[in-house]
């Protein structure tokens, strides 16, 4: 029996942050195993969407200013979605994406 891919929530091209530290797990062999590549709240942008076959989930290549790290789901959160959780909770009324800079999806 075949198991259908897990959809992607995001794409490539959409800006993102980081919702927790993101540690090497080796990838990068010139740092140290431990080492921060993107601190929570760090911005990045999505350059690539693969999947992670057995654990059947989408995996996300982000650019965290050069450095590009996999991601997968729960360690990231659409920036958009963020800055409208921060003005809602200011009881301000979110606004629409802004699309006109570069690279907006």
């Amino acid at each position: 029996m075949m198991i259908e891919p897990r959809e992607a929530l995001y794409q490539w091209g959409q800006r993102v942050v980081a919702l927790v530290d993101l540690i090497n797990d080796g990838t990068y062999p010139e740092r140290p195993d431990d080492a921060v590549l993107a601190e929570v709240g760090s911005e990045g942008e999505i350059v690539q969407v693969g999947h992670h076959e057995e654990a059947n989930q989408p995996v996300y290549m982000v650019d965290f200013d050069g450095t590009v790290v996999g991601c997968v789901e729960e360690e990231i959160m659409l920036l958009q979605e963020l800055r409208n959780m921060v003005t809602e909770a200011r009881g301000q009324v979110p606004q629409p994406a802004d699309d006109s800079r570069p690279g907006a999806p």
